[in-house]
C-alpha cells in the first residue's frame, strides 16, 4: 500500500544543497564519502535529504536506512539491514555474485541464517562493503542514507566505521543524519562523530533554522501569499526558526485559531482533527515509536475498518507510507501522541503489540518483542525474548547489544521465578555468558563485575566452579589486575585437587595461572606450572590450553629471542588448530613483540597485520589482544618511517581509543602537528588508567613540548613523570631511558641558550648527568625479564650519552655515531634525527665532508617520510654552516635587518629592552618594535624561542665559538 502526501515547498538551504549535490558527483567519480547531517529535531533534515534524493534520481540509486528507538534493546545493523535488503531485492548479476561469494552477508539478509562455520566479523563487514559497492556504477552512484543515527546500535556504529575506512574508489556515498540536541555528553554516538570528524574523506554539515527572510519564504509558499507583519513574528517568536513547528504554527493559524502555546499543543490539534477510529490508530502507531510494518500494526488494531481510519490519518498528515513502512509524518509528532496516552493505555497498546507477536511470530523480531514486553511490565515475556534477542545478536557478531540483552534478562531474572527453567540454564551461566559477550565488546571492566558475580553464585561440582574461577581470572588479566588473577586461577586449581576426570579444566586453570606468574614477574612459577599445564593439556588434547601454556614458556626465554620465536610459531599453530581465537590473538602478539624488540621490524608487521586480520575477522577487534595488536601496529608502522595519520575513523571503547590516541602521538610528533603537545598533555591524565598511556603520553609531550621551543616544562615534566611512572611500576622501569634521554636533550638546548646569554650551565649539567646515571641504571637493572637489552633499548641509552655530551658543550662527533649506529635497525625518524645532531657535532668540530654527509641523509629521509620540524631543523644547520643539500635554495637575502640582528643578538646575552636601548643608544619602545618584527619574521612566540630558532640558523654567533673550556 503507499500513499502520496501534499508537498511541503523546500525553501532556502541552497549552500547544505550545493554541498550534497557535489558529493553525490564525487561519488559518481570514485571518490566515495561520509556526510554526516546534523541538526535539531524538526529543522528539516529529512526534507533535505528527500530534496537532494528527488534531484539525483536520474543518475543515482538512492536507499534509506532508518535508526530506530527501542531503548535499552537494541536491533544490531538494523538501519543497514533494511538498505541491504533493498539493494539485493533489485539484484542483478554483480549483486547475486556478491552474495554467492561472501555466505557472512546471509546473516543480514531476509530469511538468511549465514554459514555454520566460527562467526568472523570482518567477512561480515567486507561483505556488506562489497555489496555496496556492486550497487552503484560508475556515473550512477549508490547513495545511502542512514537516518536518526542517534539512535543507532553500536553494531551499526561499528561497520559505518569501517565503511568509511575500507571505501577507497568506489562509486558510493554515504549520508547519516542525527539530532544534535539529542547528543548529551555521554552519548555513544558523540565519540563516534569526533573521530570520524578528523576523516579526509568525512564532511560535516550543520543545518541551522530558518532566518527571517528564510522564514517569511517558506511560510509564504505554504499559504500561497505573505503573511502579515506580526503574525510572522508570532510564528518566528513560537518556532523560533524550527521548520516543522512553524509549518505546524501556519497551518494551526489557517484553521482560524489561536496560536497554540508550545509544539506539544500544535500536535495535539492535528491530532484531534481525526475521527474516533483514525485516532485509536494513530495511538496503537504511537506505541511502536516513529514507524511500524503495516502486518503488524494491522494484527494489533485488528479493526475491519483499519483502512478507512487509515485513509483519514494520511488525508490530515499525520501518516505516511514510506518504503513499505507506516510511519508519521514526523518523530515528534509521534512522541507527542504517545505522551498523551495514560500510563495504562501505554501498558495496554504494548501488551497488544506482544499479543500480535504471540499469534503471528513473524510480525516482530525478537528484540521487537523484548521492547515491548519491558514497556507491558510483563517480565517473563521480557526475559524470553531479551534471550532470544542476545541469541540472534551472537549470531550477527554483535557483542555490545548481545550484551545489552543479557543484562535486561539478568536484571529481570529476580521477578521471575521460572527463568532457570524458561530459559534452560542458571543465572551463573548466564553471566559467565554476558561476562563473554563483554569482553569480546572490549568492555573489560564489565566483563570482571560479571564473571565475580558469577563466581559468587556458582554452585554444582568442582569442575564447574573451577571454570568459573578460571574464566574470571582471565578477564581479570585482561585489564591488569594481575595479582587477583593469580589469586583466581590458584584457586580454580586448588578446587581441582584429586578430580580425575577434569584434564580440560585442569589444564586452562594451570595456563591461566602461569600467565598470571608471568604478568607479576614470578619467572620462576610461571615456568614450572605453564610446563605442567602444557603437559595437561596435551593429554587432555586440549589444543587452546597447550597453545596457552606455550606461549608463556616462550615469553620466559629471555637469551634467546629466535628460540622463542619458535615455540610462538607452533603455540599460533595450535591456536588455531584448536579454533581459539583469543589464544591466537595473544600468541600473535608475543610473537610481533619478540620480532620488534630484536630488531626484526619487517617480520614484526607481517604478523602483526596477519593477528589484526584475525581480530577483525572474529569480531575481537576490542578484545584486550585485538588492541594490543592494533597498537604495535601503530608503532611498528610509525618505527618504519610511516608518519601519515592512519585511520581516524577507528574508534572504541574509552581505554582503548585512548590507547590508541596515545602510540598515535609519535607519528604527530615528528610530523610537527601544531596541537600535538596540547594532545599529548591532555591525554596524559585523561580518560584512562593506564601506566603506559601516561608514559607513551607523556613522553611525546616532552619531545613535542622541546620541539616547541619550551625546553624548561619539557625537563620538568619528564622528571615527573620519571618519578610518576617508577612509583607505579618500578623505578628500573626501561621507558625512564626513552624519558632521561628526551630530558638531557631539552637540558643541552638550554644549556646552549644560556651560553648565548653568557650564563653558567652546570646546574643543569648536574641534572643532565643525575638522569644519565639513572638510564644506565635502568639500562642495568631493568632488562627484560633478566635478558639483554633490545636494539630500542641499546639505542636510547646511546642517545642519552649523546645528548649528554652536547650538554656538556663536548664537540665530539663519535657518541653520535654510536647512537646513528644503534638506531640502524629500522627506525628511520631517530636515525635521521641522530644524524641530524652528529652533523652538527661534525661541523663543530670542524669536518664539513661527514657533517655534508650526515646532514644529507638526514635530509633525503626527514623529508621522505614528512618529519616537518626535523626538516626545518636540517636545513637550518645546513644554511647555517653552509653546506650543499638536494633540493635546499640558498637563501637570497638576509631575513632580518642589521638592526633587528643586532637586538637578536642583544637579547640573547639575556639583556632587557632598556638595557638593549642603552647599548644602542636607542629607546626601549623602539626595541620593542625591532623586537615584534623579529618574533614575526621567524614565527617565534617570544623572545626565547626567537634567539632558539636563531641560533639554529646562524643569525646569532656563538660567543664561545672556539673555547671549548669556556662552551664547557
Amino acid at each position: 500500500m503507499s500513499w502520496s502526501t501534499a508537498q511541503v515547498p523546500f525553501i532556502a538551504r541552497e549552500p547544505e544543497v550545493e554541498a550534497l549535490l557535489a558529493a553525490v558527483a564525487r561519488a559518481a567519480h570514485g571518490e566515495p564519502g561520509l556526510v554526516l547531517l546534523g541538526a535539531d529535531a524538526g529543522v528539516g533534515k529529512t526534507r533535505l535529504l528527500d530534496h537532494v534524493g528527488h534531484r539525483v534520481a536520474d543518475r543515482a540509486t538512492v536507499i534509506t536506512g532508518q535508526c530506530v528507538d527501542l531503548g535499552e534493546i537494541g536491533l544490531p545493523y538494523l538501519p543497514f539491514v533494511e538498505v541491504l535488503r533493498r539493494v539485493t531485492e533489485d539484484g542483478g548479476p554483480e549483486i547475486d555474485a556478491v552474495v554467492a561469494e561472501r555466505p557472512a552477508l546471509r546473516r543480514l539478509l531476509p530469511g538468511g541464517s549465514g554459514p555454520e562455520e566460527p562467526a568472523e566479523r570482518l567477512q561480515l563487514f567486507d561483505g556488506v562493503a562489497a555489496l555496496l559497492a556492486a550497487a552503484g556504477r560508475p556515473g550512477a552512484p549508490l547513495v545511502v542514507v542512514l537516518e536518526d543515527l542517534h539512535w543507532a546500535d553500536a553494531s551499526s556504529r561499528d561497520l559505518l566505521r569501517f565503511l568509511v575506512a575500507r571505501l577507497r574508489t568506489e562509486p558510493v556515498l554515504l549520508i547519516g543524519s542525527f539530532r544534535a540536541d539529542d547528543l548529551h555528553r555521554r552519548h555513544p554516538l558523540r565519540p563516534v562523530l569526533a573521530e570520524l570528524g578528523r576523516h579526509p574523506r568525512v564532511q560535516r554539515l550543520d543545518l541551522a533554522p530558518f532566518s527571517t527572510e528564510e522564514l517569511r519564504a517558506f511560510t509564504t509558499a505554504l499559504t500561497g501569499a505573505p503573511l502579515p507583519a506580526d503574525v510572522l513574528r508570532r510564528i518566528e517568536r513560537r518556532s523560533e526558526g524550527n521548520a516543522y513547528f512553524a509549518e505546524e504554527l501556519t497551518e494551526a493559524r489557517g484553521t482560524g485559531a489561536d496560536l497554540p502555546d508550545t509544539l506539544a499543543d500544535v500536535l495535539r490539534a492535528r491530532f484531534e482533527q481525526l475521527g474516533p477510529a483514525a485516532q485509536r490508530l494513530v495511538r496503537a502507531a504511537s506505541a511502536a515509536g516513529r514507524r511500524v510494518t503495516e502486518p503488524l500494526l494491522r494484527a494489533v488494531v485488528a479493526d475491519p475498518g483499519m483502512d478507512d481510519a487509515l485513509r483519514d490519518a494520511v488525508a490530515h498528515h499525520v501518516l505516511v507510507g514510506e518504503q513499505g513502512w507506516i510511519a508519521f509524518r514526523h518523530a515528534l509528532l509521534a512522541e507527542a501522541v504517545y505522551a498523551d496516552l495514560l500510563p495504562g493505555e501505554q501498558v495496554a497498546l504494548h501488551r497488544a503489540y506482544l499479543t500480535a507477536a504471540a499469534t503471528e511470530p513473524a510480525v516482530a523480531t525478537a528484540a521487537e518483542r523484548a521492547h515491548h514486553a519491558l514497556l507491558a511490565h510483563d517480565d517473563r515475556a521480557a526475559i524470553l525474548a531479551a534471550r532470544q534477542a542476545a541469541a540472534e545478536a551472537a549470531r550477527l557478531l554483535a557483542p555490545d547489544e548481545e550484551l545489552r540483552h543479557l543484562e535486561t534478562v539478568l536484571r529481570l531474572w529476580p521477578a521471575v521465578p521460572s527463568a532457570a527453567e524458561d530459559l534452560g540454564t542458571d543465572r551463573a551461566d548466564l553471566l559467565l555468558t554476558a561476562a563473554a559477550a563483554g569482553g569480546r565488546a572490549g568492555l573489560g571492566k564489565r566483563a570482571t563485575a560479571l564473571a565475580r558475580e558469577a563466581v559468587e553464585t556458582m554452585t554444582g561440582g568442582p569442575a564447574r566452579i573451577a571454570a568459573a574461577h578460571t574464566a574470571l581470572a582471565r578477564h581479570l588479566l585482561a585489564v591488569e589486575r594481575v595479582h587477583e588473577a593469580l589469586a583466581e586461577a590458584t584457586r580454580a586449581e586448588d578446587t581441582l585437587a584429586g578430580l580425575a576426570d577434569a584434564g580440560t579444566e585442569r589444564a586452562w586453570a594451570l595456563a591461566t595461572r602461569a600467565r598470571a606468574a608471568l604478568n607479576a614477574d614470578l619467572d620462576e612459577l610461571a615456568e614450572t606450572v605453564a610446563t605442567a599445564a602444557a603437559a595437561e593439556a596435551r593429554a587432555a588434547r586440549a589444543a587452546d590450553a597447550e597453545a596457552d601454556a606455550l606461549i608463556s614458556l616462550a615469553v620466559l626465554v629471555v637469551d634467546d629471542p629466535e628460540r622463542a620465536a619458535g615455540l610462538l610459531g607452533s603455540a599460533l599453530e595450535r591456536a588455531r588448530d584448536s579454533g581459539d581465537r583469543g589464544t591466537e590473538l595473544r600468541c600473535a602478539y608475543n610473537l610481533a613483540a619478540n620480532r620488534f624488540y630484536a630488531g626484526r621490524l619487517a617480520e614484526a608487521d607481517a604478523v602483526v597485520a596477519e593477528g589484526l586480520a584475525s581480530a577483525v575477522r572474529a569480531g575481537l577487534t576490542w578484545s584486550p589482544y585485538g588492541v594490543e595488536l592494533r597498537l604495535f601496529a601503530e608503532i611498528v608502522r610509525y618505527t618504519r618511517g610511516d608518519l601519515s595519520p592512519g585511520d581516524a575513523a577507528l574508534t572504541g571503547p574509552t581505554p582503548a581509543t585512548a590507547a590508541l590516541d596515545g602510540v598515535r602521538l609519535y607519528a604527530a610528533v615528528a610530523r610537527g602537528d601544531a596541537d600535538v603537545a596540547d594532545r599529548a598533555l591532555a591525554l596524559l591524565h585523561g580518560p584512562h588508567e593506564d601506566t603506559m598511556i601516561t608514559l607513551i603520553a607523556g613522553g611525546c609531550a616532552v619531545d613535542a613540548l622541546t620541539w616547541a621551543g619550551r625546553p624548561e616544562q619539557a625537563v620538568a615534566l619528564a622528571r615527573e613523570l620519571i618519578e610518576e611512572i617508577g612509583r607505579a611500576w618500578t623505578d628500573s622501569f626501561l621507558g625512564g631511558i626513552w624519558l632521561s634521554a628526551l630530558a638531557i636533550a631539552a637540558l643541552a638546548d638550554l644549556a646552549a641558550t644560556d651560553r648565548l646569554a653568557g650564563r653558567d650551565p652546570a646546574p643543569r649539567r648536574a641534572l643532565g648527568t643525575a638522569l644519565l646515571t639513572r638510564a644506565v641504571l635502568t639500562a642495568e637493572r631493568g632488562r627484560p625479564r633478566g635478558g639483554p637489552l633490545g636494539p630500542e633499548g641499546r639505542a636510547w641509552l646511546a642517545r642519552a650519552h649523546a645528548e649528554h655530551a652536547r650538554l656538556a658543550g663536548d664537540l665530539d662527533p663519535a657518541p653520535w655515531a654510536r647512537a646513528t649506529a644503534e638506531f640502524g635497525y629500522g627506525y628511520r625518524y631517530e636515525d635521521a634525527r641522530t644524524r641530524w645532531r652528529w652533523a652538527e657535532a661534525s661541523l663543530a668540530a670542524g669536518d664539513r665532508e661527514s657533517a655534508r654527509e650526515q646532514a644529507a641523509a638526514a635530509w633525503t629521509t626527514s623529508r621522505e617520510i614528512g618529519a616537518g620540524p626535523l626538516t626545518t631543523a636540517v636545513a637550518d644547520l645546513a644554511r647555517r654552516g653552509r653546506l650543499d643539500l638536494p633540493g635546499l635554495p640558498r637563501p637570497e637575502a638576509d631575513v632580518l635587518t642589521a638592526r633587528e640582528s643586532q637586538v637578536l643578538a642583544l637579547a640573547a646575552e639575556g639583556l632587557s629592552n632598556r638595557q638593549i636601548g642603552e647599548r644602542m643608544y636607542i629607546s626601549a619602545k623602539t626595541v620593542s618594535v625591532h623586537m615584534s618584527r623579529v618574533l614575526d619574521k621567524l614565527g617565534a612566540s617570544g623572545r626565547a624561542e626567537a634567539v632558539s630558532i636563531g641560533h639554529r640558523r646562524g643569525m646569532i654567533a656563538d660567543r664561545f665559538e672556539g673555547d671549548p673550556q669556556r662552551s664547557r
